[in-house]
């Protein structure tokens, strides 16, 4: 294996066909985290500590894989920002989505207190009548969500670690080398739903939670995988 450090927290490892076939081991192992591939892993990240003073992530690191055709692997480690950061940034940007999901729904369906508060003009209230107050609105929960990847490896490893049974409905899109996945809460129970949300901001990032940008993707992108792509990508 060839190990290049790229900067104090990145290095890459190549991996030619021929090691790969010595090892036993193929895209598929690292993209499920087979214990093949943690064991191959676990060698590189000595070696490159070895050879180019690579110090493993003081929290974790993120793996991307690129394979190169009739040449092998390309695995690429980079340190992964802690949750507080990174993902902390990244679910605050899901949840101000969510709430304009919100706030665009109060405005489509309207709400019992808006028409109730009024300014009084034009109204008027019979003799020993009051008004009554307006019965609170039950929000909808936003149900679906598009996240972003910078590659198909990425979206394979976010399914790979999903629970076969979990009930969404999912879609597979690619537009201008970015591939993106609709997620659905379908069938699922809302606290699953949103745990597999987040937990796509892992992987990739929140790109849009509005059907307008669905629209943009059906009109403009590819569609990859219409029905069940998060079954489909991991072998289900």
């Amino acid at each position: 294996m060839k190990i290049e450090r790229i900067d104090e927290k990145t290095v890459k490892c190549f991996l030619s066909n021929e090691e790969l076939e010595e090892y036993d081991i193929d895209y598929k192992d690292f993209v499920l985290r087979s214990d093949k591939a943690k064991e191959i892993v676990k060698e590189i990240i000595e070696q490159a500590a070895a050879e180019v003073g690579y110090r493993p992530p003081q929290f974790a690191f993120d793996l991307q894989i690129m394979m190169l055709p009739d040449q092998g692997l390309l695995l690429t480690f980079s340190e992964k920002e802690p949750f507080e950061s990174k993902e902390g940034e990244q679910l605050l940007e899901y949840l101000k989505q969510v709430k304009n999901a919100f706030l665009q729904a109060k405005e489509k369906l309207g709400t019992v207190a808006a028409a109730a508060a009024g300014d009084g003009q034009g109204t008027s209230v019979s003799s020993g009548q009051e008004k009554q107050p307006a019965a609170p609105v039950k929000r909808e929960k936003p149900d679906y969500a598009i996240f972003a990847f910078k590659s198909l490896g990425r979206v394979m490893e976010y399914a790979a670690v999903m629970p076969k049974t979990l009930r969404v409905q999912s879609s597979l899109y690619k537009m201008t080398d970015v591939f993106y996945l609709y997620l659905k809460k379908g069938a699922a129970a809302y606290e699953r739903y949103s745990r597999a949300c987040i937990q796509a901001l892992e992987f990739g990032e929140l790109y849009a939670a509005d059907e307008g940008h669905l629209l943009l993707l059906k009109e403009h992108g590819e569609c990859l995988i219409e029905e069940k792509a998060l079954k489909k990508l991991c072998g289900g």
